[in-house]
C-alpha cells in the first residue's frame, strides 16, 4: 500500500460545504474581533485610521439572531455610482457565522450564476464570496481598523430596509 493510500484513509477529505462553513465561522470570529457589530445599533459607522481610505460599516438591521450588515470604502464605481469594493454580510448570533451574501451591488447571485444554477456552481460562487471577505477581514485588521477607530457617521449612502 502507498503512502499516499495510506495517508488519504487515515484524513478524510473536508467536502466543498464542509470548507464554506468552516469559512462563515472563521468570518464570523474575525468580524466579531474587529468590529463587535453584535453590538451596535443600526446606523452608518467610519473606521479611519488616516491613510485617506476610511471603512464604512453599514448596521443595516439588528434580529434576535442575525445582524444585517455592510463593509465598503464608500468609493463609488463609475458605472454604477454604487460604493465598490463592498460587501453585504449576515452575522449569525446563534451559530457563531458570518456570510458574506454579496459582494457588489445590483450583482446577487442571481445575478452572477442565473436563476437555477446547479448546486456546485453555488457552493463555488459562495466560496469566492466568503473567501474574499475573510481576505478583507485580515486585511482591515493588518492596517489598524477596529472597534477602537469605529465613530458613528452619516452615511452618504442609502441602505435597503
Amino acid at each position: 500500500m502507498s503512502t499516499a493510500i495510506a495517508r488519504s484513509k487515515r484524513f478524510p477529505r473536508i467536502s466543498r460545504f464542509g470548507w464554506l462553513m468552516g469559512l462563515y465561522a472563521e468570518n464570523h470570529g474575525k468580524l466579531t474581533r474587529l468590529f463587535e457589530p453584535g453590538d451596535l445599533q443600526a446606523g452608518s459607522y467610519r473606521s479611519s485610521i488616516g491613510d485617506g481610505l476610511d471603512l464604512q460599516l453599514d448596521v443595516i438591521e439588528q434580529h434576535r439572531f442575525t445582524v444585517e450588515l455592510r463593509l465598503t470604502y464608500a468609493l463609488c464605481d463609475p458605472l454604477t455610482g454604487e460604493p465598490d469594493p463592498s460587501a453585504f454580510v449576515r452575522l449569525y448570533r446563534d451559530t457563531r457565522q458570518a456570510e458574506a451574501t454579496h459582494c457588489y451591488v445590483g450583482r446577487r447571485w442571481q445575478d452572477v450564476i442565473g436563476m437555477y444554477p446547479p448546486p456546485a456552481e453555488v457552493i463555488g460562487h459562495r466560496l469566492r464570496m466568503n473567501t474574499f471577505l475573510g481576505k478583507w477581514l485580515d486585511y482591515l485588521a493588518e492596517r489598524g481598523h477596529g472597534v477602537a477607530t469605529l465613530r458613528l457617521a452619516e452615511s452618504q449612502y442609502q441602505t435597503a430596509s
